[in-house]
């Protein structure tokens, strides 16, 4: 069976949503659908019918994404779902193909997405190109090493987030050009970021800002949420579950770091940070950050040549490359890419591949995650000329890494 596919209209919002609270079990509160709704661009919906019923659904948010050497727009896909009685026929691949068609059309080089299963996106070309650790720090063995930053001029200060907004998006907007993965939160991502309805708090308490200041003005901030707990013994178990920690320079994150190990009747800091956050090397004793690793966000290379230029290179690099692309076609080809740190050009050739991968091993390095050499002795890639590899992976490789921050 085929199944037509287009955006759908406001008017056809219960429906939408209706899919993917099946999709995913979720039952939002009426002032976190409607907020939903608000932050939706609904010409970059799309849905799948069958009849009158809407049976599976996808959509793009327009970002831009800081990249290795600058930024770039990015197609941002999210909420993609499919009826459980519609399951197995097809509707995924064929919202995915119109998706990255529509996308390529747009002249959007890169696609991007959290994934809620990761088993189901490298079939359309999407690689990991990012991770993330979730840690847990038990506060009574996380004291700093004796050079961590400090700075007598900077100052802490409580506030209620919604309060200091402005400040807020004014720093995060600074700080997120330096990693690549981060994107611009426009106004619907902030208000969803500092909610802080009941169905908001999940049962962990009241959203909460401490900012580190001086007298130029904010130098960073931490945004978390304190789940208060006793034992039986009456004695204090609370866990701080910290949502954002973002900052200009290491003395302000050390003083914020130290702001929420420190707080009162709270046992254990847990939060989701990049692989590389300076907090895994402040610690005096690093075994007291236990840590989880898990896949963040993952990337689609939609335009080989076009993607490829707009970033920059850690090193130079003059390849042929062949990709396997059955999904964007127009990706499969043979590419020669020669870069330095200052300029790069990705052209169509005929020349021999030194290297032969799939689209998600390029969505996998596009950000700087440095996996190539791992994929090729997994046996997931091909090297035809030796070394090849290791110099495309160097090149492309990035610090810090990778991260995007947010689940969009």
């Amino acid at each position: 069976m085929t199944y037509p596919i287009r955006p759908i209209d406001e008017s056809e919002w219960s429906a939408y949503s209706r899919v993917l609270g099946e999709g995913f079990g979720w039952t939002p509160a009426p002032v976190q659908n409607e907020r939903f709704k608000a932050q939706t661009e609904f010409p970059r919906t799309l849905a799948a019918f069958d009849g009158d019923t809407v049976a599976g659904v996808t959509a793009i948010f327009s970002l831009t994404m800081t990249i290795p050497g600058g930024t770039l727009p990015v197609a941002g896909v999210t909420a993609v779902s499919v009826l459980p009685s519609h399951r197995r026929r097809g509707l995924l691949t064929s919202l995915m193909r119109r998706q990255l068609n529509d996308v390529h059309e747009r002249g959007e080089a890169v696609a991007a997405l959290y994934a809620s299963e990761s088993a189901i996106y490298g079939r359309y070309g999407y690689g990991k190109a990012a991770s993330e650790l979730s840690v847990s720090i038990n506060k009574t063995g996380a004291a700093f090493k004796r050079d961590a930053p400090s700075d007598p001029g900077l100052r802490l200060r409580v506030a209620k987030p919604a309060d200091v907004r402005e400040q807020l998006e004014n720093l995060l907007a600074e700080v997120i050009t330096r990693r690549p993965g981060r994107y611009a939160r426009n106004e619907h991502f902030w208000t969803g970021a500092l909610a802080d309805e009941e169905p908001d708090q999940g049962g962990n308490g009241t959203l909460r800002c401490v900012l580190a200041e001086d007298d130029g003005g904010v130098r960073g901030y931490a945004l978390f949420r304190i789940k208060s707990s006793w034992d039986d013994d009456g004695i204090p178990n609370g866990e701080l579950k910290l949502h954002e920690i973002e900052a200009k320079d290491p003395a302000a994150h050390a003083a914020l770091w130290r702001s929420v190990l420190d707080r009162d009747l709270v046992t254990k800091v847990t939060a989701g940070i990049p692989v590389d956050d300076p907090i895994t090397t402040l610690l005096a004793d690093p075994r007291q950050l236990r840590a989880g690793w898990s896949d963040e966000l993952w990337v689609r290379v939609v335009d080989v040549e076009k993607a490829l230029e707009a970033r920059a290179y850690s090193a130079p690099v003059d390849v042929v490359i062949e990709v396997e692309d059955d999904v964007c076609e127009w990706n499969a080809r043979r590419w020669r890419l020669t870069a330095d740190t200052a300029s790069a050009s990705c052209k169509a050739t005929e020349e021999p591949a030194d290297i032969t991968l799939p689209a998600s091993a390029l969505g996998t390095a596009y950000l700087g995650d440095g996996q190539l050499t791992s994929l090729l002795e997994a046996g997931l890639l091909s090297e035809h000329t030796t070394g090849a590899v290791r110099t495309l992976a160097t090149a492309m490789s990035w610090n810090p890494k990778p991260w995007a921050g947010m689940v969009f």
